[in-house]
C-alpha cells in the first residue's frame, strides 16, 4: 500500500472513530507526508487515546506548517489545543507560553476573528488560578459570544460551560445552572468534536458536584458513561467519568462499587499520564474507606491524594478525630475555616468541620460553622447542601443539650436526604433523632430510630457508625463485664441465630463471632448456647 492509500485509509478509520488504527497508520508514515489536517486528526486521536505527548507533538508540527503557510488563524487553533492539553497534564507554565504565542498571532487577524474567542478562553485560566472569578467570567462571556456570532459550536459550548461555573462562583447559582444546562444541550446536539464533548460534560458535572446538586450529577454522569462506553478505545475523560460514577455510588450507598470506580479512575489517569488528576479519586476513596472503618487504608489514600496535589480535608481531619488525635483534627478544620470564604468551597468543607468541632467539644465554634453552612445553603439552594445544613444544625443542638430544638432540623434533614437518596446520611439523621428522643425521655421511640439507623449502617458496612449505635443501644451497665458487642452477640444467640447468621448481621467474620462467644461463655460461667440464652433472658438482655 502506497503512502497515499495509507493516508486515505487513516482518514477513513478516523471518521469511523477507529482512532487507534488511524493513529497507527499516521505514525508509520513519513512525517513530511502529513499535511495540516492529517496532523490535526492524528493529534485528536492521540489525545482521546490518552497519549498526550503524541498529541502535543502532532499539534506542534501542524503549528509550524500553519506558520510556514502564512495561516495565523490555523496556527492559533493549534496553539489553543496545545495549551489546553498542557494545562490538563499539570504543565501550567508551558500552557501559559502557548497562550502567549496564540495571543501574539492575533495581531495578524481581523478584529472580529473567531480565534480571538479561543484565545480569550485560554486567558481565563490565568484569572481562575488567581481566584479572579469576575475577570475570568468576562473572558468566558467573550468566548461564548464569539462562538455564537461565528456559528462555532465548540467555542460556544466551551464558553457557556465556563460561564456557568463562574456564575456559580460569583453567587448566581440559578443562572449558572441554567448556563450549564444550555452548554450540555449544545454538546449533546451532536455538533461538537469529541474532545469538546468530554470537556463540557466533565466540567459541568464537576460544577454540580461542588454544590451537591446530586440530581444533575447522577443524570449527566450516566450520559457521560454511555458516551465513553460507546468508544472502547477511549482513555481521556474515562478517568473523570469513573470519579463521577464513584461519587454517585458513594452517595447512593454502593460503597464497594464506588471503591472499584475510584481505583479504575486512578488506573485511567495513569494511562493518560495525568496523575495530578488522580488526587481527587484518592481523596474520594479515602472518604469511603474512613466511613467503612478501614482507617489504615483511608490514611494511605489520603496521603496519595496529597502527593498528587489534592487537599483531602476535611476527610483527613475526620480520620484523625476517629483515630484519637483531636488536637490535630481541630487544628486542621480551624485552618480551613479561616481560609475558605466563598460558599461553593464552604459547602464541601463545613459539614466535616462541624462534625470535628463537635467531636472535640468546641460546640460554640461548631454552631458558628453550622450557621455559615446555613447561609451557603440559602445562597446555593441545592437539596444536597440544604440537607447538609439541616443535619449540621441538628447535630449542634443535640451536642449543646437542646434536644427539643434539634427536632425541627432533624425532620427537615430527614426529608431532604430522602429526596437526595443518600442512605448513610439519612441513617445519621436517625441516629441523631434517637439521641434527641432519648434525652427527651422517650426511650421507646429513641430505640426504634437507633435500630433503624443500625440496620442501614450494617447494610452499608459502616463499621464506626455501627459501633456508635450499638453503644447507645446497650444498657448503661452490662452484667458480668460484658462489652456492648458481646451483649449484641448474646442477644442474637438468644434469638436462635447461628454463628454464620450473626456474622452476616453484625458485619463480622465467623472467627470473630466465635471469639466473642468464647469470651461470653467465660464471663457468664456457662458452657453452652442454651445456657447463655437463658442468662440473656434472665437479665433482660433480649
Amino acid at each position: 500500500m502506497g503512502v497515499v492509500d495509507e493516508l486515505v485509509q487513516a482518514r477513513v478509520d478516523y471518521e469511523r472513530g477507529e482512532w487507534a488504527a488511524a493513529l497507527d497508520t499516521w505514525s508509520g508514515v513519513d512525517p513530511d507526508a502529513l499535511g495540516i489536517e492529517d496532523l490535526r486528526s492524528a493529534a485528536l486521536s492521540a489525545y482521546l487515546l490518552g497519549r498526550s505527548e503524541d498529541a502535543v507533538g502532532h499539534h506542534q508540527r501542524a503549528f509550524r506548517l500553519c506558520e510556514e503557510a502564512g495561516d495565523p488563524a490555523a496556527a492559533v487553533r493549534c496553539a489553543f489545543h496545545i495549551a489546553m492539553i498542557l494545562g490538563t497534564t499539570g504543565e501550567a507554565a508551558l500552557a501559559g507560553g502557548w497562550t502567549a504565542r496564540a495571543d501574539r498571532l492575533l495581531e495578524q487577524l481581523p478584529a472580529d476573528a473567531v480565534e480571538r474567542g479561543y484565545v480569550a478562553f485560554l486567558r481565563l485560566y490565568r484569572h481562575l488560578a488567581a481566584g479572579e472569578f469576575a475577570e475570568a467570567a468576562a473572558l468566558a462571556a467573550e468566548a461564548t459570544d464569539s462562538g455564537r456570532r461565528h456559528g462555532d459550536p465548540d467555542l460556544f459550548a466551551l464558553g457557556l460551560c465556563a460561564s456557568g461555573r463562574f456564575a456559580i462562583y460569583l453567587g448566581d447559582v440559578a443562572g449558572g445552572l441554567a448556563l450549564l444546562d444550555e452548554a450540555m444541550a449544545a454538546a449533546t446536539a451532536g455538533e461538537v468534536t469529541p474532545e469538546v464533548f468530554g470537556n463540557v460534560y466533565c466540567t459541568a458535572i464537576e460544577g454540580c458536584q461542588e454544590i451537591s446538586d446530586f440530581g444533575r450529577v447522577a443524570e449527566w454522569t450516566s450520559a457521560l458513561h454511555r458516551w465513553c462506553s460507546a468508544m472502547p478505545g477511549l482513555v481521556t475523560f474515562t478517568g473523570q467519568c469513573s470519579v463521577h460514577r464513584g461519587q454517585v455510588m458513594r452517595v447512593q450507598g454502593a460503597w464497594p462499587e464506588a471503591l472499584e470506580e475510584f481505583e479504575h479512575a486512578v488506573d485511567r489517569y495513569r494511562q493518560a499520564h495525568t496523575l495530578d488528576a488522580a488526587g481527587l479519586a484518592e481523596g474520594e476513596r479515602g472518604d469511603v474507606l474512613r466511613l467503612r472503618g478501614e482507617y489504615d487504608a483511608a490514611d494511605a489514600a489520603y496521603q496519595r491524594a496529597t502527593e498528587h496535589g489534592h487537599d483531602p480535608q476535611p476527610g483527613l481531619a475526620q480520620l484523625w478525630l476517629a483515630r484519637g488525635s483531636p488536637d490535630a483534627a481541630a487544628g486542621a478544620v480551624r485552618r480551613l475555616l479561616a481560609e475558605v470564604s466563598d460558599p461553593v468551597a464552604a459547602c464541601r468543607m463545613l459539614p466535616g468541620a462541624v462534625e470535628v468541632l463537635i467531636g472535640v467539644g468546641a460546640v460554640d465554634e461548631a454552631r458558628a460553622a453550622s450557621q455559615r453552612l446555613d447561609r451557603a445553603a440559602a445562597q446555593i439552594g441545592s437539596t444536597g447542601v440544604q440537607a447538609m445544613a439541616a443535619s449540621a444544625a441538628a447535630a449542634v443542638e443535640v451536642a449543646s443539650g437542646d434536644a427539643a430544638g434539634s427536632l425541627p432540623y432533624l425532620r427537615k434533614a430527614r426529608q431532604l436526604w430522602a429526596r437526595v437518596g443518600s442512605p448513610y446520611d439519612a441513617a445519621r439523621v436517625r441516629l441523631l433523632t434517637g439521641r434527641a428522643l432519648a434525652a427527651l425521655g422517650d426511650p421507646g421511640s429513641a430505640r426504634a430510630e437507633l435500630e433503624g439507623a443500625l440496620a442501614t449502617f450494617r447494610e452499608l458496612g459502616a463499621a464506626p457508625a455501627i459501633e456508635e449505635v450499638e453503644r447507645l443501644l446497650a444498657p448503661a451497665t452490662l452484667p458480668a463485664g460484658l462489652t456492648a458487642r458481646e451483649a449484641e452477640v448474646l442477644r442474637l444467640v438468644a434469638a436462635g441465630r447461628s454463628n454464620a447468621a450473626i456474622a452476616a448481621e453484625l458485619v463480622l467474620s465467623e472467627k470473630t463471632v466465635a471469639r466473642h462467644l468464647s469470651n461470653i461463655f467465660t464471663k457468664l460461667g456457662v458452657g453452652s448456647r442454651t445456657a447463655a440464652a437463658a442468662y440473656a433472658f434472665e437479665h433482660d438482655l433480649v
